[in-house]
């Protein structure tokens, strides 16, 4: 609209300077004329930032105006009905169209034909007779065909082109908006497409017929390890038959022999040499004519649902050999009972001495021994439903270390101390097995540290998220790399008379309560296990209103809220 009215301003202009050398009574209706026109560009200009609707809408129209009074001034003073530039009414009848509706545009042309009437009118009165314009319309009646025709046929033109191209513009508004609307639509369904391609769980690749990448989503490149304004473009082959030819392979089937694969297991290289299982599948694109366009792969990274398979398969396999050792266990106890019995019997009452004292002693304790692995190997075979209730862990720690003074493996030069954030500390599980896991751990370091004695530390504090963390830690010698892998692994042990289940039961009753067990060790850097209550602690108790526990050993306490 704005390059039609300024050419038509030039074109006006043109003629009212050079042609018509600036006649007086034009002067005023031209400085309006230029001042509206050339206002438009700064109008247009300005409502990009700051709506100015009312300008925006009436100054085109007093625009309008303005060019109809200089154009008639120019036809009037150029010969009246036989100016040549009468057809000047047209543009203006175009540029009208272009910014208003088909109603205005008729208005427009409404105007201009009332406008040349009039200017006709004027000028046959004044010529015919002077001074008398109120017999103007019988001179134009008076004159020949051709004058009259030749009006008739002008405001003919100007109602048609009005018509037409008020009805075009109408007609290419209601394209445009409807062009619009599609565009809009088509671009929000490929940013839906694309948002939920990009933030699928699983892997997408597309390739075309050439065999170039397409399409590479984000779940893809953190399984693959490629980036895809990296790869996008180029063939596929190029780019994975180095780290991972199945990849490779099973595309190109898909591609070159149609060879579609609904689901499939294979291994890939990541960037880091590690080998990663992948679950694949491909499906291929066609084109109207059933022809192959292209090749979808979709997949996913198995690493932990084969972990998650691995776990449920020795699940399975422990709980069918716990059930069939504990039967065993039970039937070797029995009869180990009662050689246990009949032996103390005869020690009572026979008078041995000497080597057969000696073996009789060793039948004894061996007995005993025997008794403390198959306890247990019990305890670790059987899966006991847990009880979970409310648990005090300060009491049940000093509970725990009064059995521990009276075992075995304590000795006196060992120090157990035991510090907390407060008196008091709830958690939700099960005691009996709570007190194992601490006995447990508490006597692996009491092994750990042997006869040259040392100190174990119980430290229990609450996390940030409102988790309990409680630590048992010795000074001992430490776990070196190649012991730590194993040290849950049942029947593994590195002491001479240890059974390999004292941490396996610790790993399997912390995993049926829910409790994350880690541990920081060293070789000559002692050792501490973490124990995390992950579920929610019954809240803090202040200490003001109940007192520690008295049997606790002294030991500095952390400040009590």
């Amino acid at each position: 609209m704005l390059p039609l009215r300024l050419t038509t301003y030039i074109l006006v202009s043109g003629i009212v300077i050079f042609a018509l050398h600036f006649p007086r009574f034009l002067q005023s209706y031209f400085v309006l004329y230029s001042f509206t026109t050339l206002s438009l560009p700064v109008i247009y200009l300005i409502n990009r930032w700051v709506k100015l609707d009312i300008l925006h809408r009436f100054l085109p129209f007093i625009q309008s105006l303005a060019e109809i009074t200089v154009v008639i001034g120019i036809v009037y003073t150029t010969g009246s009905i036989n100016s040549v530039f009468s057809g000047i009414f047209v543009l203006t009848i175009i540029s009208a169209a272009l910014v208003s509706r088909l109603a205005g545009t008729l208005s427009i042309a409404s105007l201009i034909s009332l406008a040349y009437a009039a200017c006709i009118w004027l000028s046959l009165g004044i010529e015919g007779h002077p001074g008398s314009s109120s017999k103007a319309l019988e001179a134009i009646f008076l004159s020949q065909d051709v004058t009259f025709y030749s009006i008739f046929l002008h405001i003919l033109t100007y109602f048609l082109v009005a018509f037409i191209s008020g009805f075009l513009v109408e007609r290419i508004k209601t394209r445009d908006r409807q062009l619009a609307d599609t565009s809009l639509a088509l671009r929000q369904a490929k940013l839906e497409t694309d948002d939920i391609l990009k933030h699928l769980n699983s892997g997408l690749l597309t390739i075309d017929r050439s065999a170039k990448i397409v399409y590479f989503n984000r779940a893809g490149e953190d399984i693959l390890g490629y980036r895809e304004e990296n790869i996008k473009g180029k063939d596929f082959r190029e780019i994975f038959s180095s780290r991972m030819p199945h990849l490779a392979r099973m595309l190109e089937d898909a591609l070159i022999v149609n060879k579609a694969s609904d689901r499939g297991e294979i291994e890939i290289i990541d960037e880091n040499g590690r080998k990663v299982p992948i679950g694949l599948s491909t499906s291929l694109l066609l084109d109207d004519n059933r022809q192959v366009r292209g090749v979808i792969a979709i997949f996913q990274d198995l690493t932990e649902t084969k972990k998650l398979e691995e776990k449920i398969r020795a699940a399975d396999k422990l709980a069918a050999v716990g059930e069939l050792s504990a039967a065993i266990a039970h039937e070797i106890r029995n009869p180990m009972a009662a050689i246990s019995g009949s032996v103390e019997v005869l020690r009572s009452e026979l008078e041995v001495s000497g080597e057969n004292k000696r073996l009789m002693d060793l039948i004894v304790r061996e007995s005993c021994r025997l008794n403390e692995i198959l306890s247990d190997f019990l305890l670790y075979a059987r899966s006991n439903r847990a009880l979970i209730s409310r648990v005090e862990l300060c009491r049940l720690v000093s509970d725990v270390f009064e059995v521990i003074k009276h075992h075995p493996s304590f000795k006196p030069n060992m120090a157990m101390k035991f510090a907390s954030a407060e008196s008091y500390i709830y958690v939700y599980s099960d005691q009996d097995q709570l007190r194992q896991i601490l006995i447990n751990l508490i006597v692996n370091a009491c092994q750990a540290l042997g006869d040259r004695g040392g100190e174990i530390n119980i430290d229990i504090d609450y996390l940030e998220d409102g988790k309990v963390l409680l630590q048992v830690g010795d000074n001992g010698p430490g776990i070196d790399d190649a012991t730590l892998p194993k040290i849950f692994d049942p029947f593994y042990s590195t002491k001479r008379d240890g059974t390999g289940l004292g941490l396996a039961i610790v790993s399997r009753l912390a995993a049926s309560l829910n409790i994350e067990v880690s541990i920081s060790t060293g070789a000559g850097k002692g050792t501490t296990f973490y124990l995390t209550f992950k579920g929610s602690s019954p809240g803090r108790v202040n200490s003001d209103s109940q007192k520690a526990p008295e049997n606790l050993q002294p030991s500095p306490f952390a400040p009590v809220i």
